[in-house]
């Protein structure tokens, strides 16, 4: 009966990692033990490619302009701001839990109501009728089906604080998304090799 359809939970920018616990004891280098890469003709290269056409004045090893600090900005404010975002993940992740809800809800109405056609056909009518009165299409809570829940959480609360958070990124860092993951990614990558590399080789 409320089987609306699917309002994608927005997954923006939001895959944040928090600020970093270090991985315990995690120094073992994966490649230990392998045999040494074959040298020579035909061998494959496993240099990491460097940027066609960096920007000016961006390392090609490093992030890419849309996620380096901005200029006079100081490694406490990138932290805050990164906290900020990741606090909006947790929201962007209850909406989708909210979502969940709905659509299991309208799932249970809907295969109740086949339930109760069912009963019907078995010639309980009187007891088919009387739960279809009761609880087939019941408000979820006071006055509101689940549509009415999740419109009212993405208009009042959800919206508020995409607004808030984009915001505090446009004041404060120039609008720039996950400055501070990027300067994690730097932490932690190992520069010059294979499947660590900054960023994809187009990117400015």
């Amino acid at each position: 009966m409320e089987e609306a359809p699917f309002d994608q939970v927005m997954h923006d920018d939001t895959a944040t990692q928090r600020p970093e616990p270090s991985p315990s004891g995690s120094d073992t280098d994966p490649d230990a033990g392998r045999s040494a890469p074959d040298v020579g003709p035909g061998a494959p290269d496993n240099r990491v490619p460097d940027s066609e056409d960096p920007a000016p004045g961006v390392d090609p090893d490093g992030p890419d302009t849309a996620h380096q600090v901005p200029a006079g900005v100081d490694d406490a404010v990138v932290e805050v701001v990164g906290q900020v975002t990741a606090a909006l993940e947790v929201v962007e992740h209850a909406r989708g839990l909210l979502y969940g809800f709905h659509r299991l809800t309208g799932r249970a109405d809907n295969d109740l109501a086949e339930a109760l056609d069912a009963l019907d056909s078995l010639g309980h009518h009187e007891l088919a009728r009387r739960v279809r009165e009761d609880l087939f299409g019941r408000n979820v809570l006071a006055y509101r089906w689940t549509f009415q829940v999740v419109e009212d959480y993405d208009d009042n609360y959800w919206s508020r604080w995409r607004y808030w958070e984009q915001t505090i990124r446009d004041e404060l860092v120039d609008g720039r998304r996950h400055v501070y993951e990027a300067q994690m990614k730097e932490r932690h990558r190992t520069h010059g090799r294979r499947h660590h590399e900054a960023r994809p080789p187009d990117t400015p």
